[in-house]
C-alpha cells in the first residue's frame, strides 16, 4: 500500500515539461506570466507572488521584454480553456449554474447597453441619478434562485427563442420588446432596496467600514500626527482632528480611548498615481480616512485627505511637462453646500480605493490567490487517504477551476478588473505590492488579523477584547473562527495522539514544507512561518487554511452585488480630478463644479459601459450554485465512518446552528446600530446555514460555503 501511495503521488507530481492536457492530473507549479501582452511576470525576487498550477502553455516571444506574451497567442487566448487537473474541474451541475449566472448577466447588459458600437461609448457617463435607477427592475429583487436548470441543454431552452433572437436583434439596433427588458433588467441591490439614499449618507460610508464588503481595512490610529514612510507628515493635524469632534477631549486623548479608526491607502496607492493618469479617462490618488468612534458605537467620518506626489507629469501627451508639485488636501462634512459637494466627491475617491483593494487584496490575493499552493501542495503530497487531505478536501473543491477562469476574463489584460477597477492596468502590480509588503500567513487567522489592525487585543484570559465592541464582522467572525478550531482541534487530536506523531509524518511535513518553499517560495525565507511540531501549531494551521477558505471568502465574496451592485454606493474606479487640484475659483473646472455639481459626480463615477461590466461580474460572483456545499451541513463519506469524527462534527454542526441563531438575535437588537436600523441591511454574511439555505430570503444569507468555489 505505502508502495502504491507513493507511486501515485510520483504521477501527479508530473516531470515539470509538456503542455497539459484536459485529461491530466498532474499538479505543478508556476509564476503568473499568462495575463497578457505587456504585462509583468508575478512571481520571483522582482514582484513576488503566490505560485499557481502550471499549464506548460508557452507565453513569451524571445525579445527584449520577456514578460511579453506573444501577440498571436494572445489573440486566441480567449477560446482557449486553461488547463486545470481533471479532478479539480467544474462537475456538470456547477458548470450549468455558472453557466446559467453568465449567460444571464450577459443578457443584463446587452439589453442595458443599448449601443451598436461599444467602443464608442465607453467614457459615457450616466446623465442623472434617475438613469442609474432605471437600470433595474423594481420587483426583481436580488434574492435567492427557486430554481436553477442543471444541464446545458436546459439553459439553452431557457434563452433560445424567447431572448438569444432578441439579443441579436439589438446588436443591430433594435428595441427589445418590454417584457423582455424587463426580464433582462438586474436585479435591485440589497442596499438600494431598503435605502434609495444610503449611499449619499456618511453614516453608511463608515458603517460598511465594520459590516459591507471590505470590513478588513479599518484600522486603529495608534500613531500622532499621522506620519507616511513616502513623504513625511498627514495633514489631518490634532487641530483639525480636534476642531472635528467639537473639542470634547483633544487628540492625543481620543487616541488614547481608542476613538481614532482609519483607511489608509495613501503609501499603497501613491506610487500609482502618475502612471495611472497616464490611461484614459481615469485619475487617483493616495487616501486617508479619518473616523471617530461615536458614544452610541457607530463611526463618524471627520476627514479625507487626497494627494498627488510630485513627479514628473507625462499626462497624457508624447513629450513630458515640467515637473509637478505635490498637490494635498484634506476634505471635511463642513457646513456650506460647495464643502459638502466636495466632501461627496472626496467619498467617491476613497469608495472607489476601498472597492479596488477589496477586489484585488482582500479578496484575490488572501483567498483566491494564496490558497491555490495549499492545494497544489496538497495534491502532490498527501495521499487520498491522508487524514489532513480529508479534512480540508471540501475547503479546496472548484477553487483552482474558478482561478483558471478568472486568470482568463477577469484579471488578464484588458479584462474586467482592469476595465473596471482602480489602479487601472496596474491592478495587478498592486496585489503583488500588497502581496511582498503586508501577507503573512501567520496574520491570516481572524484573531490575529484583528491584533495586527488594532481592532482587537488579547486579555489575560487569552480571550479577545474588540476596539470597537459593535463590529459585526469581528463578532460573527470570531464565533465561526472558534468553531472552526475546535472542529480542526478535535480532528487532529484523534488522529495524532502526541506531538511525536506530526513530526514523524513525512507526507504531512512535506506537504507544508512544499507550501512554504515552492507555493510561496518569495517568502520561504520568513522567519513566522509555523512549525508543524505539536498539535497547537498543526490545529493553528489547519484552522488558518480553513477559515480562509470559507468564511473570510463568504464575507468578501457575496456582499459584493447587494452592496456594490448600486454604482453609486461603490464606485469601483474615478474618472476624474477634485475640482480645486485642477485651478483656483476662476478656473473652468471649479466653476462648472459650481453650476453643476451633480454632473461633476457623475462624471466622476464609472462611466454606463463600466457600470454595467461591474455590474455583470458582481452579479456572478456574488452567486451560489445549486450543488454548494455549506458548512456544518455537508460532511464527508469518512467522516461519518470513524465514529469519534462524527461525533466532533455533530459537536461542530450544533455550533453552527447555534450562530446562526445568535447572529439572527444580534441583528434584531436595536442597540446594535451597525447591524439594525430604519434602512439598514443586517449583517448575515457570516451567518451560517441552519441546514435549509433554500429558505433563506437573501443571497447574502445563503450560508458559509466550504471552498472558493465562485
Amino acid at each position: 500500500m505505502k508502495k502504491l501511495r507513493h507511486s501515485e503521488l510520483l504521477d501527479i507530481r508530473g516531470n515539470g515539461t509538456d503542455e497539459r492536457k484536459p485529461h491530466d492530473r498532474i499538479y505543478d507549479y508556476d509564476v503568473y506570466n499568462d495575463l497578457g501582452n505587456k504585462r509583468p511576470v508575478l512571481g520571483g525576487e522582482k514582484r513576488p507572488y503566490p505560485r499557481r498550477c502550471r499549464t506548460g502553455r508557452p507565453h513569451y516571444t524571445q525579445g527584449q521584454d520577456e514578460s511579453c506574451r506573444a501577440d498571436t497567442d494572445w489573440e486566441t487566448r480567449a477560446t482557449d480553456k486553461i488547463y486545470v487537473p481533471r479532478d479539480e474541474a467544474f462537475t456538470e451541475i456547477k458548470e450549468a449554474a455558472f453557466l446559467r449566472e453568465l449567460v444571464l448577466s450577459v443578457g443584463h447588459s446587452l439589453c442595458t447597453l443599448k449601443f451598436k458600437d461599444m467602443e464608442d461609448h465607453k467614457s459615457q457617463s450616466f446623465p442623472s441619478l434617475a438613469a442609474i435607477d432605471a437600470l433595474y427592475e423594481v420587483d426583481f429583487r436580488n434574492q435567492p434562485s427557486q430554481s436553477q436548470p442543471h444541464t446545458h441543454a436546459e439553459i439553452a431552452g431557457v434563452m433560445i427563442g424567447f431572448v438569444v433572437d432578441e439579443l441579436e436583434r439589438l446588436l443591430h439596433g433594435a428595441h427589445l420588446p418590454e417584457e423582455i427588458c424587463r426580464f433582462l433588467k438586474f436585479e435591485t441591490p440589497e442596499i438600494h432596496d431598503k435605502d434609495k439614499f444610503a449611499w449619499f449618507r456618511d453614516e453608511e460610508f463608515a458603517r460598511e467600514t465594520l459590516a459591507g464588503m471590505n470590513p478588513l481595512s479599518i484600522q486603529l490610529v495608534t500613531e500622532l500626527p499621522i506620519v507616511s514612510e513616502v513623504d513625511g507628515p498627514s495633514l489631518i493635524t490634532k487641530e483639525l482632528i480636534e476642531e472635528q469632534i467639537n473639542g470634547v477631549m483633544t487628540a492625543e486623548e481620543a487616541m488614547r480611548r481608542k476613538k481614532l479608526f482609519m483607511l489608509d491607502y495613501h503609501d499603497m496607492f501613491l506610487p500609482f498615481v502618475h502612471k495611472v493618469r497616464m490611461l484614459e479617462d481615469t485619475t487617483l490618488y493616495g487616501s486617508r480616512t479619518l473616523f471617530f468612534l461615536t458614544g452610541d458605537g457607530t463611526l463618524r467620518p471627520i476627514a479625507i485627505e487626497l494627494t498627488r506626489p510630485e513627479s514628473q507629469d507625462h499626462g497624457r501627451r508624447s513629450s513630458p511637462s515640467p515637473t509637478k508639485d505635490e498637490w494635498r488636501q484634506v476634505f471635511t462634512p463642513g457646513s456650506s453646500v460647495t464643502e459638502s459637494w466636495l466632501w461627496q466627491l472626496a467619498k467617491s475617491h476613497v469608495l472607489a480605493h476601498d472597492t479596488g483593494y477589496h477586489q484585488l487584496v482582500s479578496h484575490w490575493l488572501r483567498t483566491h490567490c494564496c490558497v491555490e499552493p495549499y492545494i497544489i501542495a496538497a495534491n502532490r503530497q498527501l495521499s487520498r487517504m491522508h487524514p489532513i487531505y480529508q479534512l480540508l478536501h471540501p475547503h479546496f473543491r472548484y477553487t483552482m477551476e474558478i482561478n483558471a477562469q478568472a486568470r482568463q476574463m477577469l484579471i488578464d489584460a484588458g479584462g474586467i478588473i482592469e476595465s473596471a477597477f482602480s489602479p487601472g492596468r496596474y491592478c495587478m502590480e498592486l496585489s503583488s505590492v500588497a502581496y511582498d509588503k503586508f501577507w503573512r500567513f501567520d496574520m491570516e487567522a481572524l484573531p490575529e488579523d484583528l491584533i495586527r489592525r488594532g481592532m482587537a487585543v488579547r486579555g489575560e484570559d487569552g480571550k479577545l477584547e474588540l476596539a470597537i465592541e459593535d463590529y459585526p464582522y469581528a463578532n460573527d467572525g470570531l464565533m465561526v473562527w472558534d468553531a472552526i478550531k475546535q472542529w480542526a482541534s478535535d480532528y487532529v487530536k484523534y488522529y495524532y495522539p502526541g506531538a511525536k506523531d506530526i513530526i514523524d509524518d513525512h507526507e504531512l511535513q512535506g506537504w507544508w514544507t512544499e507550501v512554504r518553499t515552492k507555493g510561496h517560495e518569495d517568502k520561504k525565507d520568513e522567519p513566522w512561518w509555523p512549525v508543524l511540531d505539536s498539535h497547537e501549531s498543526l490545529v493553528q494551521v489547519l484552522a488558518t487554511i480553513m477559515w480562509v477558505t470559507s468564511a473570510h471568502h463568504a464575507a468578501v465574496n457575496f456582499g459584493q452585488y447587494p452592496l456594490a451592485g448600486y454604482i453609486p454606493n461603490r464606485p469601483t474606479t474615478t474618472r476624474k480630478n477634485m475640482p480645486p487640484e485642477m485651478g483656483g475659483p476662476d478656473s473652468k473646472e471649479m466653476r462648472a463644479f459650481l453650476e453643476e455639481p451633480e454632473r461633476v459626480l457623475l462624471d466622476t463615477f464609472p462611466s454606463q459601459y463600466q457600470s454595467v461590466i461591474v455590474m455583470l461580474i458582481l452579479n456572478l460572483l456574488s452567486s451560489h450554485s445549486s450543488d454548494e456545499e455549506y458548512m456544518g451541513t455537508y460532511q464527508e463519506l469518512v467522516w461519518r465512518k470513524e465514529e469519534k469524527i462524527k461525533e466532533a462534527f455533530d459537536r461542530f454542526k450544533s455550533k453552527m446552528v447555534d450562530i446562526a441563531a445568535q447572529i439572527d438575535k444580534a441583528n434584531m437588537d436595536p442597540k446594535l446600530k451597525n447591524r439594525n436600523g430604519p434602512g439598514v441591511v443586517p449583517y448575515v454574511l457570516l451567518r451560517p446555514s441552519n441546514g435549509h439555505p433554500e429558505d433563506e430570503k437573501t443571497v447574502m444569507g445563503l450560508g458559509i460555503p466550504y471552498s472558493i468555489s465562485i
